[in-house]
């Protein structure tokens, strides 16, 4: 292990009862899967500041910025080995605001929202798929941080 890490943020919007995801096209690490509705690698400049990148992300992606949502919230960090690197990811979420354009098109892939209940269906990253089926069962009632570890298998989540 060369000690790569790669540090990536992720950002769920969701509007009463359905979640808005991004089927990602054309990316270099995550391609052909849903994914949250904006997030990317962090810049040099925010390593330090995984809400910086998603709100960039956001805005870069589905020109947006955080005026435009509530209850912005760090939820999820997780850990796993895969292709030689370490992938830290944080996986935020919010709520669109009421009044705001819930139509958006992204430059990364195809917008689309989904009733939580169609969530554990879709093709996600391994993390993400984890993400979101502890969110559903436990995360979205709470408003603590959770860990997660990827063993190859599963993603073992504790809170922090």
């Amino acid at each position: 292990m060369n000690g790569k890490l790669r540090n990536m943020a992720s950002l769920y919007i969701s509007k009463g009862n359905k979640m808005l995801l991004l089927f990602r096209q054309g990316g270099r690490v995550v391609n052909n899967v849903w994914v949250g509705s904006a997030g990317g690698h962090f810049e040099s400049f925010e390593l330090n500041d995984a809400r910086a990148c998603v709100l960039r992300e956001l805005e870069e992606e589905l020109g947006i910025t955080n005026n435009e949502i509530e209850n912005l919230s760090l939820r999820y960090v997780t850990l796993r080995k895969t292709k030689e690197e370490i992938r830290q990811n944080y996986y935020f979420f919010a709520d669109l605001k009421e009044g705001v354009d819930e139509h958006f098109v992204s430059n990364e892939g195809i917008s689309k929202w989904f009733e939580y209940c169609e969530l554990e269906t879709l093709e996600m990253p391994f993390t993400s798929e984890f993400v979101i089926k502890h969110y559903l069962k436990t995360g979205c009632r709470t408003t603590e941080i959770y860990a997660g570890v990827a063993d190859g298998e599963k993603v073992v989540f504790t809170k922090m």
